[in-house]
């Protein structure tokens, strides 16, 4: 009897255990910009993240692609971290002082979120 009462209070530390341990998701949302000098700054940003395992922007779809551990930083935070680049983010819309510092070749056309 002790070792089934053992057994069902150890399950659920076990479960959670394997879910904490969940690592390496990957995301993708809008970051907008227009060139290369985006692209290094916009993944320069993301990687710079602890919890950020890559980045990769596309420059046409303006698709960022990323794989990062949810146990270290979320994807809010993220957004945030590219904003405050300069750079609107689906989720997130940059301090217009911060596009302003863009180069004129960096600044898209902004939509309000």
């Amino acid at each position: 009897m002790k070792k089934i009462v053992i057994i069902l209070l150890a399950l659920p530390m076990g479960i959670f255990a394997q879910e904490k341990k969940k690592k390496n998701t990957k995301a993708q949302f809008i970051v907008h910009g227009n060139c290369e000098q985006c692209e290094r700054r916009i993944e320069k940003a993301s990687i710079s993240i602890k919890g950020v395992k890559s980045a990769d922007w596309d420059i046409p779809s303006n698709l960022i692609s990323l794989i990062y551990d949810p146990n270290k930083v979320t994807l809010k935070t993220i957004h945030s971290k590219i904003a405050e680049k300069g750079h609107d983010t689906s989720e997130t819309q940059a301090k217009e002082e911060e596009y302003e510092k863009l180069p004129q070749c960096c600044q898209y056309e902004r939509k309000v979120l």
